[in-house]
């Protein structure tokens, strides 16, 4: 029994070695750099130790038991920081140190970002839609996770440990997933803009993608709180990435069935150029929407795997720019303006969907007349 650390790159490979390693023990590792073994503990005693790190990186301490006939139970306190140049402790990682302040200046960012779209509704109060307060609560929730970020980040470089920070950026988290794929599926819908309701298929969508958000979520504060060594932590992390990539699929279908019910008004109308012109734009929306999803799950992975622990906030500078711009894209593009194009797009759209309507109730009214 003891202690032990663990770079992060190679615990894939402690794991590997596990799994075909008959009688591994963890403390015996060649991926482990030794701190402390049990069994020079005396009764009543006290011990002290050194370890030389040859490699910067980023290190855990875990606790190895390989004797499975035997429960341990401790009370534990453990310190693992930097120091900084003025001789302080810093129990942020080196790569994170920056951290507080990037999320306080993405959390100026989106203040302003919702300072300007509520001076936008006011002055077009006019025709302000639902869907533009959904929108709003989206840039309120997105700011007080930045805020709720920069607060734990700071928290924990200075003292080690969150004071309930990392709570409320989980619950802010949380309502800005479910509402950020509840204004990507209620546009791609065209809800509230023209049509006042939602048809059946669009909320069981909506009832579908809400209940996976907060199994995402669930999953991500496990994974956040937990470790490699915890139990089923691997198998959290499978679901959340099954999960969220779901959940990118299942926004893009609402999309795809305006993009074809666009194409379908173009051969019946007869107004070819115009629909065409409109269908870009309309398709506009589904590309971005696609490179970001795409970006924000496999490139920023892409991006982790090539930075050192010393530039962790790359990372976090890319999906933060990359969300901003996103965010800067659907609030531009569906503001509430008079004349907004996409008010054509749906206009055809649900003048479609009415058509259909009208044809089924005469071909039903049809039926009717020849029974005898």
């Amino acid at each position: 029994m003891g202690f032990c650390l663990v770079r992060d790159i190679s615990f894939p490979r402690l794991l590997n070695e596990s799994s075909y390693t008959e009688n591994f023990c963890v403390l015996s590792s060649k991926y482990v750099n030794l701190v402390l073994r049990f069994d020079k503990l005396g009764p009543n005693s006290s011990y002290n130790t050194s370890t030389t790190i040859d490699e910067p990186d980023e290190y855990n301490l875990i606790f190895g038991n390989c004797q499975k006939e035997f429960l341990v139970t401790m009370n534990l306190h453990t310190e693992m920081y930097n120091v900084n140049n003025n001789w302080e402790k810093d129990f942020l990682p080196a790569g994170q140190t920056l951290l507080p302040k990037l999320y306080f200046l993405f959390f100026i960012i989106y203040f302003v970002f919702m300072v300007v779209w509520g001076f936008i509704c006011i002055k077009q109060r006019e025709v302000v839609q639902k869907i533009h307060m959904v929108m709003a609560a989206l840039l309120v929730f997105k700011a007080l996770k930045m805020i709720c970020a920069s607060e734990d980040k700071m928290y924990i470089r200075n003292t080690g440990k969150a004071h309930g920070w990392d709570v409320a950026f989980y619950i802010f988290g949380f309502l800005k997933g479910v509402t950020l794929f509840t204004v990507i599926v209620l546009i791609g819908t065209g809800w509230s803009i023209l049509k006042p309701f939602l048809h059946d298929r669009e909320k069981k969508i909506l009832m579908f993608v809400i209940p996976l958000q907060v199994i995402e979520n669930i999953a991500s504060i496990v994974i956040s709180e937990g470790g490699p060594v915890e139990k089923h932590w691997l198998v959290w992390n499978e679901m959340f990435l099954l999960i969220d990539v779901m959940c990118c699929c299942i926004v893009l279908v609402p999309i795809l069935w305006s993009i074809k019910s666009l194409k379908d008004a173009s051969k019946n109308d007869g107004k070819a150029s115009e629909n065409l012109r409109k269908l870009t734009l309309f398709r506009h929306f589904y590309v971005v929407l696609i490179m970001y999803l795409y970006f924000t799950r496999f490139g920023i992975a892409m991006i982790e795997s090539v930075v050192s622990y010393m530039h962790e906030w790359v990372t976090t500078i890319a999906a933060e720019g990359a969300s901003l711009m996103f965010y800067m894209f659907i609030f531009y593009n569906f503001k509430p303006i008079e004349k907004n194009p996409y008010l054509a797009i749906h206009r055809n759209y649900d003048d479609l969907e009415d058509e259909k309507e009208g044809e089924k109730e005469k071909d039903e009214e049809d039926d009717d007349d020849e029974i005898p």
